[in-house]
């Protein structure tokens, strides 16, 4: 009898968990599955990531920095000031890590400084 009594509980706390289960999300959950399903999810994060350059890099980099586009997963950035450039150049790897951190998402594979 005991172990029907602990049975029937399970199946009614079963039940329960189906029926009144919420599949609860915040709204920028929802907002990037509807971006995502239209297509506009990565395009958006390839802005962000654009605008993200002069915070992530600072505000020295930032006055010398130019021009930021992006194309095929690699980040151009045309500096004006040659010194800057190479130093830039050897910490690139840092600079695509920090930048894809930002934006939380994998979106550039190398920066190239011009």
């Amino acid at each position: 009898m005991a172990r029907s009594v602990a049975n029937h509980e399970f199946v009614s706390t079963f039940i329960f968990r189906i029926m009144f289960r919420r599949d609860v999300k915040t709204i920028r959950e929802l907002l990037m599955q509807n971006l995502r399903i239209q297509g506009l999810e990565t395009p958006l994060l390839q802005k962000r990531l654009i605008e993200s350059w002069p915070l992530i890099a600072g505000e020295l980099i930032a006055r010398y920095t130019t021009k930021v586009s992006l194309y095929n997963q690699t980040l151009y950035v045309y500096i004006s000031m040659p010194a800057l450039r190479a130093d830039l150049s050897m910490r690139r790897q840092e600079y695509v890590a920090k930048l894809n951190n930002h934006v939380g998402a994998q979106i550039i594979a190398d920066i190239r400084f011009f």
